[in-house]
């Protein structure tokens, strides 16, 4: 069904939503959206920065020999039965 829309039909979509919402609406909705991707990419740069930071946190620990996980388990007694 929308395999040949073109540039005509395309037009006449971007008319028809302007007359719908008007243009400070969809001038407020860009915004937005502006706002909603800029957070994206801080969001992911933070995260990049934390994967970086545990890294060499991470290879610190192996450098000094201790061991990069400390699990509970590992200490814990064995449980006996009986």
């Amino acid at each position: 069904m929308l395999n040949n829309i073109g540039l005509p039909g395309l037009l006449l979509i971007a008319v028809v939503v302007l007359v719908l919402f008007g243009r400070g609406k969809i001038s407020s909705l860009m915004g937005e959206v502006g706002k909603g991707i800029t957070a994206f990419k801080k969001g992911v740069g933070e995260g990049s920065k934390e994967d970086d930071a545990e890294a060499k946190r991470i290879e610190q620990q192996e450098e000094v020999g201790t061991p990069a996980v400390h699990s509970e388990k590992a200490d814990a007694e064995p449980v006996r039965k009986g």
